[in-house]
C-alpha cells in the first residue's frame, strides 16, 4: 500500500504528529453542531489524537494497523448515538486529509517531495479507509438504533391495547414513544384480518408475529402510510396476527378530518374505525376497524364501520350467519327457483329501498298489489314479514350472510 518515501515520511511525522492535532481541531469547532457543543471539544481532540495515529501507521508501516477498523466504526457508532449528523461526521473527517498531508509535507526532506507527490493517492486512500470505518461504524448504530425505537414503539403500543388504555400511565407513555398527542382524534384501520379472535366484542388482539402474508399486505398499507405521512400526519403501523393495523392521528378539525385517511386507503380491503378521542380509546378503535376488516377482505376497498354494519356483524361469527341465512331464508326452497328467485328479488329491492310499497313496485315494475302478495308469500313460507321492522332487520341479516357464505 506504500512505499519507502512515505513509510519513512509518516514515521518522522509520528513522533510529532499530536501538533497537528490544534489547527484541525480549530477548523473543526467551526462546524455545526460541533459548534455548538455537541461533542466536547477534549472528547473531538482525544479522537482525531486515536485517528490520526492510526492513519499514519497505515502509511508508515503499509499495512493498516489491527485498531483500525475497531477505532473508526467505535468512533461511527458513538457520533450517531450522540445525535450528530452525518454530514457534520464527514465534514470532519475530510479534513484528516488536509491535516495529515501538510503533517507529511512538513517532515518531508526535499528529496523525498517528488516522490511524495506521486504518492498522495496513498495517504487519501489511508484517509479514506478510516472514513470507511466512520461510515460502517454510523450506519450500524443508525440501523440498530432504528431498530430499538421501533421495538419499543411496537412494546408500548401493545401495552396501550393490552390494557385497553385504562392505565394513565401507559397512554402517556405510550403517546410520548409513538409520538402521538394523547388528547387528539384518532382513526384505526385494520386489513385482512383472520380468525375468530378478531370480532369487535373479542378480547384486543395478540399483537406481534409476522408471515409472508401479512408482509405482502404490509407491503400495501406501507404505501398508505408514505402518502399520509408526506400529508403531515402522525402514524403507527403494526403487525399482529388479526392483520396490518394502522393508527393515524388526525387534526384537530371536526368534519372532514378522517378523509385524507380514507383517500389513502383507496382500494385497499381494510376495515376503517369511526374517529375516537384520545390515545385512550385507540384500542376501542382496533378492535371496530378489525370487525370491518372481516367483512371487507373480499372488496376492492375500505370499509367504514358506519357504512357496513349489516357486513360486520354477519362477518363477525360466520357459524352463527349460515345458521341465521339457513333459518330464516332455507324455508324458501319449499318453493320452486323461479319463485324463490322472485320472491328474493323483491324483498332485497324493498329493504335497499325507502320502506315504500309504491316505491318497491315502481322499481320491479310491478302493480303494488303485485307486491303485497309476494311479501305475503314471503311470510307464508318463512314466517317473516318485511313489512314489520323487526322482522325486516332479521330477513337484511339473514340475506347478508347468504351473500357472504
Amino acid at each position: 500500500m506504500t512505499n519507502d518515501v512515505v513509510s519513512q515520511v509518516a514515521t518522522r511525522c509520528l513522533a510529532g504528529y499530536e501538533r497537528l492535532i490544534e489547527p484541525w481541531l480549530a477548523e473543526v469547532m467551526t462546524i455545526e453542531p460541533y459548534a455548538g457543543g455537541l461533542v466536547g471539544r477534549d472528547e473531538v481532540r482525544a479522537g482525531a489524537r486515536a485517528g490520526f495515529a492510526l492513519i499514519l501507521r497505515t502509511l508508515a508501516d503499509g499495512r493498516p494497523p489491527a485498531e483500525l477498523a475497531p477505532h473508526s466504526e467505535a468512533m461511527g457508532e458513538r457520533r450517531a448515538g450522540q445525535g450528530m449528523p452525518l454530514e457534520s461526521l464527514l465534514a470532519a473527517a475530510r479534513l484528516d486529509a488536509k491535516a495529515l498531508w501538510h503533517g507529511l509535507l512538513a517532515h518531508a526532506r526535499p528529496e523525498d517531495l517528488p516522490m511524495l507527490t506521486q504518492s498522495a493517492p496513498l495517504v487519501w486512500e489511508a484517509v479514506e479507509l478510516h472514513n470507511a470505518g466512520l461510515m460502517t461504524g454510523y450506519q450500524r448504530a443508525v440501523l440498530e438504533m432504528g431498530r430499538q425505537r421501533e421495538d419499543q414503539r411496537r412494546t408500548w403500543f401493545a401495552r396501550l391495547v393490552d390494557n385497553d388504555g385504562r392505565n394513565p400511565d401507559v397512554v402517556r407513555d405510550a403517546g410520548r414513544v409513538l409520538g402521538f398527542d394523547v388528547a387528539a382524534p384518532f382513526v384505526a384501520a385494520v386489513a385482512d384480518t383472520t380468525g375468530p379472535s378478531a370480532g369487535v366484542s373479542d378480547p384486543a388482539p395478540d399483537l406481534g408475529g409476522d408471515d409472508l402474508e401479512s408482509a405482502a399486505r404490509g407491503a400495501t398499507l406501507r404505501a398508505a402510510v408514505r402518502t399520509l405521512t408526506a400529508r403531515g400526519l402522525r402514524l403507527h403501523l403494526h403487525d399482529s396476527p388479526a392483520g396490518e393495523i394502522l393508527i393515524a392521528q388526525l387534526p384537530f378539525r371536526p368534519g372532514e378530518a378522517a378523509q385524507p385517511v380514507l383517500d389513502a386507503l383507496a382500494g385497499i380491503p381494510c376495515g376503517l374505525s369511526p374517529s375516537v378521542s384520545g390515545l385512550a380509546r385507540v384500542p376501542h378503535a382496533v378492535r371496530l376497524a378489525t370487525a370491518a376488516a372481516r367483512a371487507a377482505a373480499s372488496g376492492g376497498g375500505p370499509l367504514r364501520l358506519e357504512d357496513g354494519w349489516l357486513e360486520v356483524f354477519t362477518a363477525h361469527s360466520p357459524e352463527l350467519a349460515a345458521e341465521l341465512a339457513a333459518r330464516v331464508l332455507g324455508p324458501l326452497y319449499a318453493a320452486g327457483a323461479v319463485e324463490r328467485e322472485r320472491l328474493l328479488e323483491t324483498v332485497r329491492v324493498h329493504l335497499d329501498g325507502d320502506g315504500a310499497i309504491a316505491a318497491t313496485a315502481a322499481a320491479l315494475y310491478c302493480h303494488r298489489n303485485t307486491i303485497q302478495h309476494r311479501f305475503a308469500r314471503f311470510r307464508e313460507l318463512t314466517g317473516r314479514d318485511v313489512r314489520v321492522p323487526s322482522d325486516a332487520a332479521v330477513v337484511a341479516l339473514a340475506l347478508k350472510a347468504a351473500a357472504a357464505l
